[in-house]
């Protein structure tokens, strides 16, 4: 590998906010904050969501407010019938 022209390769700590769940993964990242996690201080990112909060690897269903955008769609626009 030539000298000088690949980034820094460090353990990053990061926190998916939406489960709590805090993970710690190599990466290349450059990050502004530090944050102390088992004893030790890391390269700190923020999530909205990774594994441990999106419904397909958690299995959970989470049912989209369709219903809601529909009777918001005819409520606005039932002034309109004929």
């Amino acid at each position: 590998m030539r000298v000088n022209i690949h980034p820094q390769y460090q353990e990053v700590l990061f926190h998916d906010t939406n489960a709590d769940a805090y993970f710690i993964i190599g990466s290349t990242i450059q990050t502004k904050h530090n944050k102390e996690y088992q004893g030790k201080s890391y390269p700190y990112v923020t999530l909205d969501i990774s594994s441990a909060s999106h419904p397909f690897y958690t299995g959970e269903v989470r049912q989209v407010g369709n219903e809601g955008r529909v009777a918001s769609f005819n409520k606005r626009f039932s002034r309109f019938k004929r």
